[in-house]
């Protein structure tokens, strides 16, 4: 499946029956800390090329267990180095983008989920993008594909430290889907299954004209999210379906990319790092991991995260530490000297951990928010290393359902919060927390002293959700029985699933 140039040139011209691109996307205390251990640093200002998929699951690539080809991104985490401990920062679209960008959570900043169609903000003006930063530094900058972080024009990415704009304001499954540039429409309803090779063909012509100055490339893919769409070349192509083929276009985007690069010349000059929002939808792969899109299980959070920069970065390395999306803004702004911004980060820097020296520097305990029901609101989990304390559940379509679950559609409080180790059961399948009650005592100490830093309406959605309890007789891992339910005398309930 692999393309040189000049036939995608060719495919692309042969299947676009549109008009061309060319006439018409921590702690706050320690976010000023230095990294632990620092890179030799090169007199030129480092690139820059962040690659972020919609919907890619943990499981979706070779490289990462799958046995879907994709031997450009394998190729990449050959060279650089591939995490397995990666979270997003958020199991939906937009508040995920929003953590990434700003090393905050999206909660802070009006962003609780998705924006649609008709939205009439976005993410909250007042914040400060990635994007600001680099052009602050005299970066050129450059967004390419889906924004999905508002729809008018002080939200979109021109307004936002970006110079230029090629691409969606949302996902694929939203119509009409208009196809932009900067904040001019293009085409008003685009033709979505040749969106990838379009993204491709701009960033490949972006690196092509760069004339030295320092860049930073935010490719953002629409796929695969559903419904998943490949272009006429790689239709059927892999075996796979839908889902399958384009992912596989998406591997062979990466490789356009990174032969650009090096056709340039600018192969170590440039760190490439590829990931995805969150974990996959409908179809699609989160490998072993439990649970989906939307949910506050890993397999909503945890996905693929490659890093490569030849000369720098160690070739060819799985880095076990655990790594956030909001940890990204940061460590960039550590490589490449960029100004901090001024609200305090939720996200640290990990610049050394990328460089595999030092040790793993100290961080407030993670949120893990939820977007099944409630608006986005609901807090369902809190992290610190390897141990996942779960205080509250969805009850609507998250996990398996049983036959006396509450009906209303929003989260429960656990009266009995549940622990995993994620290090050893990335499954989430073995909860330990009468094992381990001083860590369950640390962990929502840690939860009632963070929530009221965030606004009012998600304290207060907070509140109510503590007071929304589940039943003490829901087993671990199900959905929340109704509080104060009355027990069928068939069913057996033993003595530590029962109101003391």
């Amino acid at each position: 499946m692999a393309l040189d140039r000049r036939d995608f040139v060719k495919s692309l011209v042969a299947s676009v029956a549109a008009p061309s691109v060319a006439s018409a996307m921590p702690d706050p205390s320690q976010q000023h800390a230095p990294a632990t251990v620092h890179a030799p640093r090169k007199q030129k200002k480092p690139n820059v090329v962040l690659m972020i998929c919609d919907d890619l699951g943990y499981g979706d690539l070779h490289c990462y267990g799958s046995n879907l080809p994709t031997p450009n991104l394998d190729k990449m985490a050959e060279h650089g180095q591939r995490f397995i401990h990666y979270n997003s920062a958020h199991p939906i679209c937009s508040a995920s983008r929003a953590g990434l960008l700003t090393g905050r959570y999206g909660l802070r900043m009006n962003t609780t989920g998705a924006f649609g169609p008709n939205s009439r903000t976005g993410t909250s003006l007042d914040e400060t993008l990635m994007s600001n930063l680099f052009k602050d530094r005299g970066y050129k900058t450059k967004a390419i594909g889906k924004w999905h972080l508002g729809n008018s024009g002080p939200y979109l990415p021109t307004a936002r430290g970006f110079d230029a704009f090629f691409g969606v304001p949302y996902s694929v499954d939203m119509n009409p889907l208009p196809l932009l540039r900067d904040e001019t429409v293009l085409e008003a309803n685009t033709d979505r299954t040749i969106l990838t090779p379009r993204y491709t063909s701009e960033a490949v012509k972006y690196i092509e004209e760069s004339n030295g100055d320092p860049f930073f490339l935010y490719m953002a893919f629409s796929y695969p999210h559903d419904p998943p769409m490949g272009s006429p070349r790689f239709h059927d192509k892999t075996g796979f379906g839908n889902q399958g083929d384009c992912i596989a276009e998406i591997d062979w985007s990466v490789g356009e990319v990174l032969q650009a690069l090096e056709r340039k010349g600018l192969t170590s000059d440039t760190l490439v790092i590829f990931t995805s929002d969150h974990g996959p939808w409908y179809q699609g792969s989160p490998g072993l991991l439990r649970g989906r899109k939307a949910t506050s299980f890993e397999g909503g959070f945890r996905v693929p995260f490659i890093a490569r920069w030849p000369g720098t970065l160690d070739a060819d390395k799985v880095r076990k530490e655990w790594v956030s999306a909001l940890d990204v803004l940061p460590t960039l702004a550590a490589i490449c000297n960029l100004p901090l911004p001024a609200k305090p980060l939720d996200g640290i820097n990990m610049e050394g951990v990328l460089y595999g020296h030092g040790t793993m520097p100290e961080r407030k305990p993670l949120l893990y928010f939820c977007a099944m029901g409630n608006g986005g609101l609901d807090v369902h989990c809190i992290r610190k290393e390897h141990w996942k304390l779960r205080v509250a559940q969805g009850i609507e379509g998250e996990i398996y359902l049983n036959d006396r679950t509450t009906g209303a559609r929003s989260s429960a409080w656990l009266r009995v919060p549940e622990l995993y180790n994620v290090e050893l059961d990335m499954a989430e399948s073995y909860d330990v927390a009468h094992l381990h009650p001083e860590i369950v005592h640390e962990l929502m100490a840690s939860l009632e002293e963070q929530m009221p830093s965030f606004p009012p309406n998600v304290v207060a959605e907070y509140t109510a959700l503590k007071q929304r309890k589940g039943d003490w007789s829901t087993p671990a891992g199900a959905s929340p029985r109704p509080d104060h339910e009355k027990i069928p005398p068939t069913s057996y309930t033993p003595p530590y699933r029962q109101a003391p």
